[in-house]
């Protein structure tokens, strides 16, 4: 009877044992998990791009980022091989300059020989910007021929952007050689719509997390 008591008694102890351990463990998980949302939260509040995740919202605004990034005045400097477009028929480039390990050109035939720090005045002459390149050759950021679902998914794989981050996707829509799409310089269309709605939808395309159209 003293052998059946004692072990009825383990028992007990073991289940309440059970029972403390679980609470502890459920204790520590939701700390965890709180630290992590707050955590995350203060991340993307401090960087001014908190996510709230809408596939559809999303969607629909890379629609309209991708009709801009398709446009002569941003393809013609992301093609698929290593010589720039030109013109609106996006032909390749006249004096078929090549992209260079650092995007800026090879030997005499550099970018900025003819593409100065401003537009030159003059109906088709060379548009101008102090940082005219291409996309260096390691990181070639492809638009030509690319799908809208490509390009998106694309544009937010690091290993293909740059290495950019959300922060620094969201701040490459004010670069000055992207925002210089919309002042090409005389006989050039510019593109579909206004760079601050390219940018709202650019921003809300990332910040309602960045998915790639099917």
């Amino acid at each position: 009877m003293k052998w059946r008591s004692e072990n009825k008694m383990q028992i007990v102890l073991s289940a309440k044992t059970i029972i403390v351990l679980g609470t502890i463990l459920s204790i520590v998980a939701i700390v965890n998990s709180g630290f992590k949302i707050s955590h995350d939260i203060s991340i993307n509040e401090s960087a001014n791009n908190a996510v709230s995740m809408d596939s559809i919202a999303s969607v629909k605004a890379f629609e309209k980022v991708y009709k801009v990034l398709m446009s002569p005045r941003c393809m013609n400097c992301h093609p698929a091989g290593d010589i720039p477009l030109q013109g609106d028929d996006n032909h390749l480039h006249s004096m078929f300059p090549k992209r260079g390990e650092d995007g800026k050109g090879i030997y005499a035939m550099k970018c900025q020989n003819c593409h100065q720090s401003a537009n030159l005045s003059g109906l088709h002459t060379p548009p101008g910007n102090p940082n005219w390149h291409l996309p260096p050759a390691e990181m070639r950021m492809v638009f030509q021929g690319r799908t809208a679902r490509q390009l998106a998914k694309q544009l937010v794989d690091q290993k293909q952007n740059g290495h950019k981050n959300m922060k620094q996707l969201i701040d490459h829509a004010s670069d000055g050689l992207v925002r210089s799409a919309w002042n090409p310089g005389e006989g050039r269309t510019t593109p579909p719509m206004s760079h601050d709605d390219f940018k709202k939808a650019w921003v809300e395309w990332i910040q309602k997390g960045a998915y790639a159209p099917k």
